[in-house]
């Protein structure tokens, strides 16, 4: 079956122009035909995910890494699911959020697991501080197009990118409080794609808007630049 439909915002308002009609949802199973959104199960594997490893950055843990192996699977493995489930429906904006931040949890427990027990202290500060810094510069154009999506995601991005900011800057002048603070706002990040999670979730169940994510942020200049077209010569 090919998939007509256009690119779909992640987690958009019912009843928005750029959204395709919702199709009837079943009565045996409540979820919408064709092929379902992705929006729900990524937000909330990486909400997950990043939960327990902003947790552990904030000093709230007293046990062992247990964010590292949900990083494998549901920071991971799920989020790159989810991109891929999103790629199939055409949505531009799910498939690369998902399958990078996929990429960084993956890549995270991966280098957790195989090379930090052979590095110094020292040295996996400054491994962790480029990871952060090398994501915080992904995220910024993440931030800049969510507003072009809904609030919510612009939120997500926004807290996050303030997360990666202060993490690597802890790493890099290894300084714990800073570390903690970034934390914080880590576990503020999860709160938020946790909200965007549920909303997608019974919206796309309902058919309409049962929980506000909100409206595409109206920037000056830029909502004119993207939809501006040259006039045919």
């Amino acid at each position: 079956m090919t998939d007509q439909t256009p690119n779909r915002p992640m987690g958009g308002r019912p009843g928005d122009p750029r959204m395709p009609s919702p199709e009837p949802a079943s009565a045996a199973s409540g979820v919408l035909g064709g092929v379902a959104d992705a929006t729900p199960m990524g937000l909330a594997a990486f909400a997950l995910s990043t939960f327990l490893l902003s947790a552990f950055n904030a000093g709230w843990t007293n046990g062992t890494t247990a964010w590292l192996s949900f990083g494998f699977v549901a920071g991971g493995l799920v989020q790159l699911l989810a991109g891929m489930w999103a790629f199939r429906n055409r949505n531009l904006f799910n498939t690369v959020a998902f399958s990078m931040y996929g990429a960084f949890f993956l890549g995270l427990a991966l280098y957790f697991t195989l090379v930090a027990p052979g590095a110094s202290a020292a040295a996996q500060r400054n491994d962790l501080a480029w990871i952060l810094l090398a994501f915080a510069l992904f995220n910024f154009y993440l931030v800049l197009w969510a507003t072009q999506v809904n609030e919510t995601l612009f939120g997500v991005f926004f807290f996050l990118g303030v997360t990666e900011v202060l993490l690597c800057i802890g790493f890099f002048v290894d300084n714990g409080q800073v570390v903690r603070i970034g934390g914080y706002l880590g576990v503020l990040t999860a709160l938020v794609a946790w909200y965007g999670s549920s909303g997608a979730l019974i919206n796309g169940l309902l058919g309409r808007e049962a929980i506000r994510l909100g409206a595409p942020l109206k920037l000056r200049g830029l909502e004119q630049r993207l939809t501006h077209r040259p006039a045919a010569r």
